[in-house]
């Protein structure tokens, strides 16, 4: 349990404090709500979507003949096997693949296969665990220790008898890489102490590879590899890669069945046609663009932008404290979530624009991505100085609401 530069305390699972107002997944859930009627207000078409993810369902209009949950995998199974293999570097005499919901489904039901009530699992990442990862082991009843880098984790793993899991995240919710060497000895490691190694990497498998010239996910000598298919250079769907050792692939398959986490076969033809589709390339141009409204982005926040190889953020704390600074605030009545919340939400009411904040549920994170921007959609809306210009807008605007938790209130949930 963290504290943010304000004092409060992080909600369990969760990088961040909940407040008074966003007090629940099922608050974050009207605030949802009340972002799509702004969104049918503007009219989709002039909604901008910079969320970082792509989320269609690229699907040929001959496809959708056999979208049937029996026929689709009776003709798309083999290639979507090879396809993934592929993109995860497994190979078909060892490795196995399962499609699920999304890649939170592929985690949690790798925890409930492999993990029993009491059992150790390490998570381990440049910074800290993805909250779907903290809530499988939770859920299953495992004492979980969450390690940033190398060394933590040595240490961590020194302090254990018999570790079962080991979660590796490549690329952090905080967008920081693991290097590859790191891994390496990370894995050996684990290995060497009889645990199992589930690499989440939702965006690494394609970011770290484009960007960093990493390995495959599974050419990592990983056990297990998940990655989410509307994540950088993929356009969707939005479901998730399993791929493994066979055995624990079969295993695990199974319990995704059992609990219904598997993504519906009839969009078998989607995956295979977003593996077919896609390039490194296109990863390095999202890379490129983001870079441009980075750059436009500093010379209105200074020092207070944040900024990985990959994405440029505003930390929610320091949102916080330049909205009080904007609007005279001396005492914030809100946590930074809530905050980050209210300008997400103004920046879609105001300037039509869609972040990331509005699909996660809960958010991995309080802070303000802007990362992967296509840049076909930056061109549309007029360019890195224009976006930067709007997000200055709206750190003004969102100096008039910190101040006012009844006016926060009826911004997040539409209410009078």
């Amino acid at each position: 349990m963290g504290t943010d530069r304000f004092g409060n305390s992080f909600a369990p699972s969760l990088p961040y404090a909940r407040g008074t107002i966003l007090a629940s997944t099922a608050d974050d859930y009207r605030k949802l709500e009340r972002a799509y009627a702004l969104i049918r207000q503007h009219g989709a078409e002039h909604v901008f979507v910079f969320t970082g993810l792509e989320h269609a369902l690229p699907m040929e209009p001959e496809d959708l003949k056999f979208a049937d949950d029996e026929l689709a995998p009776a003709l798309w199974g083999d290639r979507l096997r090879t396809l993934a293999l592929g993109h995860l570097g497994g190979s078909p005499e060892r490795h196995d693949v399962v499609v699920t919901n999304r890649l939170t489904g592929a985690t949690l039901a790798t925890f409930l296969t492999l993990v029993k009530p009491g059992d150790t699992v390490i998570g381990v990442s440049a910074s800290f665990s993805h909250p779907s990862v903290q809530r499988a082991a939770a859920h299953t009843g495992a004492r979980f220790v969450d390690t940033a880098g190398l060394d933590q984790f040595t240490r961590a793993l020194e302090g254990e008898t018999r570790p079962t899991l080991v979660a590796l995240t490549r690329l952090a919710v905080t967008y920081e890489l693991l290097p590859a060497d790191a891994i390496s000895t990370i894995v050996k490691l684990a290995h060497d102490r009889g645990a199992t190694v589930y690499v989440d990497d939702a965006g690494g498998a394609r970011v770290a590879r484009a960007i960093s010239d990493h390995p495959r996910a599974l050419e990592l000598g990983v056990d297990l590899g998940g990655t989410g298919l509307d994540k950088y250079g993929t356009i969707g769907p939005r479901f998730g890669l399993l791929a493994g050792e066979k055995v624990l692939v079969g295993k695990i398959r199974a319990t995704i069945f059992e609990f219904g986490l598997e993504a519906r076969p009839m969009c078998y033809a989607a995956v295979v046609r977003t593996l077919e589709r896609y390039n490194p390339r296109r990863v390095q141009e999202l890379v490129a663009a983001t870079k441009q409204v980075a750059a436009e982005l500093r010379l209105i926040l200074g020092a207070k932008l944040h900024e990985t190889p990959t994405t440029a953020q505003i930390l929610a704390d320091d949102l916080l404290e330049i909205a009080m600074k904007r609007g005279g605030v001396m005492r914030p009545t809100c946590v930074p979530y809530e905050a980050a919340a209210a300008f997400c939400m103004l920046l879609l009411q105001h300037h039509g624009v869609l972040t990331v904040h509005f699909v996660g549920m809960p958010p991995g994170t309080a802070n303000i991505l802007f990362k992967f921007i296509p840049p076909e959609t930056l061109q549309k809306f007029g360019g890195a100085a224009r976006f930067a210009k709007a997000v200055d807008d709206v750190l003004t605007r969102l100096g008039e609401y910190v101040s006012e938790p009844a006016k926060l209130s009826a911004l997040l949930f539409g209410e009078a």
